[in-house]
């Protein structure tokens, strides 16, 4: 068998498809699998345009990359990335692969196309796609359950840490508490008692300055333990939200003259008090947006501290002043100061300063102050230096649009 003989056996019984073209598109030889391929009988496609084999939507384009192959003939694989589709003789699609090699001899330039149906690969191609999204959306959603699983362990981690610092928080209190209560009620106690059994003696001797004496100083116990009640019956109503804010258009002169006189009362001796206010033009008014009930417990709470941390003698000042967007209230003493290092626990519950010594308090009070002046959507701030004095500044804000009443005189 000569060489001839040989490829038009490779051609007649390849089961891949050929067939030959020539350079108008006519199809001059193909081989039975191509036939086959598309659905056609023997020799059915000889001389046919080979347009007949692609989908009526895309013949009119194929037209012109065929008339631009020949123009530029190479061997090339058809597609580039894109699917290709072969129509049958029924007019069903079905997607195929080519390969192009181009050739000349004496009766002129052909191609001749490799043809194979590629319907099982792309069959295969699409399950194993559609298996690899069902896999992708399993992991993302075993993902996702064991993320949302790592969320709820957080969030257990974190009550429990929480719990367990309330706990120690708690066990912290009552602990200071007991601190507190054994030492603030010890003197005062004692005092009213020792002083109870004199009034009996002087009672019997009716010695009236000594007896009024002592009773005098059962009354000032007697106020201090009240004090120290208020203080904790103060914060556990903050505790359990039952301090709600009540605020009302109220004159500041009038709430701070209710203030100033039980400060006289508790003063030491020589200590005064000067009170200023600076009202601005706009406001022409004393009339504030506040609380009243809370801003005098803040009074209270500041200027009392002011005069138990400042020497007798000294100076304690009230300056308030009032705009249109906020009320100021600074009040300044000359007393003993807050160390540098105690300055940034101030305001927590039970902390007294390190260099508070053997003077009286809870350790209540700067914390009460914070949550009054907060319930009022306000802040609180102070400077301090040790042995020099402490302003503490307290700035609610005053709601711009609100009607304000008639302006009042300050004393």
């Amino acid at each position: 068998m000569d060489i001839l003989n040989q490829a038009e056996a490779v051609f007649q019984f390849a089961t891949e498809g050929m067939l030959i073209t020539d350079n108008k598109g006519q199809i001059v030889k193909i081989n039975p699998s191509a036939e086959q391929l598309f659905g056609y009988g023997p020799g059915e496609l000889l001389g046919k345009e080979v347009e007949v084999l692609i989908p009526n939507t895309h013949q009119a384009l194929h037209r012109n990359h065929r008339t631009e192959f020949f123009a530029h003939a190479s061997p090339r694989r058809m597609g580039k990335g894109r699917d290709l589709f072969g129509q049958r003789k029924d007019g069903s699609a079905f997607p195929i692969e080519i390969s192009l090699s181009p050739f000349q001899n004496s009766q002129g330039s052909f191609v001749i196309a490799f043809i194979i149906d590629i319907t099982v690969r792309k069959q295969a191609e699409i399950h194993l796609r559609e298996y690899n999204n069902r896999l992708e959306q399993e992991v993302e959603d075993r993902t996702l359950i064991l993320k949302e699983a790592i969320q709820k362990l957080e969030h257990t981690k974190e009550e429990l840490h929480h719990a367990l610092q309330r706990e120690m928080d708690l066990n912290r209190m009552k602990s200071n508490f007991i601190s507190l209560a054994s030492h603030e009620f010890r003197t005062p106690l004692a005092t009213v008692l020792s002083s109870l059994s004199l009034v009996e003696k002087y009672a019997d001797m009716q010695e009236t300055v000594k007896r009024d004496k002592h009773i005098s100083r059962i009354q000032s116990s007697v106020k201090h333990l009240n004090d120290i009640l208020n203080d904790f019956l103060s914060v556990s109503k903050l505790e359990e939200g039952k301090v709600v804010c009540q605020p009302a258009w109220t004159s500041l002169s009038a709430v701070v003259q209710q203030v100033i006189p039980q400060m006289q009362e508790i003063a030491k001796q020589g200590q005064t008090f000067a009170v200023s206010y600076t009202i601005r033009p706009e406001v022409n008014t004393d009339q504030v947006y506040i609380d009243p009930a809370l801003v005098r417990n803040i009074l209270f709470n500041l200027l009392s501290n002011a005069i138990k941390y400042s020497p007798p003698q000294s100076a304690i000042s009230l300056r308030a002043e009032i705009s249109t967007s906020v009320l100021r209230i600074a009040i300044q003493d000359q007393g003993i100061g807050i160390p540098p290092e105690d300055q940034g626990h101030l305001f927590e519950r039970f902390f007294r300063a390190s260099n508070a010594g053997n003077i009286a308090g809870t350790g209540l009070g700067l914390h009460i102050v914070g949550s009054y002046v907060r319930l009022m959507n306000g802040g609180v701030s102070f400077n301090s230096q040790v042995n020099e004095g402490t302003e503490f500044i307290v700035e609610i804000p005053q709601p711009v649009a609100a009607p304000k009443p008639v302006a009042e005189p300050v004393d």
